[in-house]
């Protein structure tokens, strides 16, 4: 069963996300909180598998608790807004978020989300997907000239890192496997090794460091191949 708090300033919002989620035979609703500090202290206390977080919230606002839930919990964050201005993706992603989505978004799309994120993997809606790359890049980049922290990707293995890079351009596990003509499940334990070495919670986080690192840019084939489909393979 998974368990998800919901962590938004209006009741309303958190009653229809509570009665959509409550309605699936696997997922339970365990707390609901109106700002961003009752959403950290339900974290630790409920200990969550996930957080429905809203952004703009008074006293603490979604960005900030989602920086303190995922350094201090194992809960993983979806980020739920009606604004996609693109430093609300960036700033949730870098405070550790593994997935983005709007509000406008249907029913059944919302539980799939809450499905995927809790799986392990990593969520963002097409529409931020191509603004969050050249977000990503253009502030890191404009802010610290030359790829930033390349001594992070030093630990991977040639084809650790060529998975990344593969990851970064949009491919799914199934096309990784026939680009290295390997198998699936190989493409699979590299993912999970790259994961581990670079000491990220998905692979959106992943996508986002080799960005930042300077392993792929935009403009290099496949980039824009939509990040989303990557990270829900």
């Amino acid at each position: 069963m998974l368990r998800v708090l919901i962590a938004d300033d209006q009741a309303l919002v958190r009653d229809g996300f509570g009665m959509i989620l409550t309605a699936q035979p696997d997922i339970t609703v365990v707390g609901e909180a109106a700002d961003g500090g009752e959403a950290v202290r339900l974290a630790r206390e409920l200990t969550p598998d996930m957080v429905l977080m809203d952004i703009r919230m008074p006293n603490v606002d979604g960005i900030a608790a989602t920086a303190r839930i995922c350094a201090e919990t194992s809960a993983r964050v979806l980020v739920l807004t009606t604004f996609d201005f693109d430093e609300y993706v960036y700033d949730a992603l870098r405070a550790g978020a593994s997935g983005f989505l709007l509000k406008d978004m249907r029913r059944e799309e919302l539980v799939n989300a809450v499905r995927v994120v809790a799986s392990g993997e990593a969520l963002l809606a097409p529409t931020v997907t191509r603004r969050l790359i050249a977000d990503v890049v253009s502030r890191d980049r404009s802010a610290r000239p030359g790829p930033v922290g390349p001594s992070r990707l030093a630990g991977l293995t040639a084809r650790e890192t060529e998975t990344l890079r593969q990851v970064a351009r949009g491919l799914s596990n199934a096309e990784i496997a026939g680009a290295l003509f390997v198998s699936e499940h190989t493409v699979k334990t590299h993912v999970s090794n790259v994961l581990a070495k670079l000491g990220v919670r998905d692979r959106v986080q992943a996508v986002v460091l080799a960005y930042e690192s300077g392993l792929v840019a935009p403009g290099d084939a496949g980039v824009t191949g939509e990040v989303e489909r990557s990270t829900q393979s």
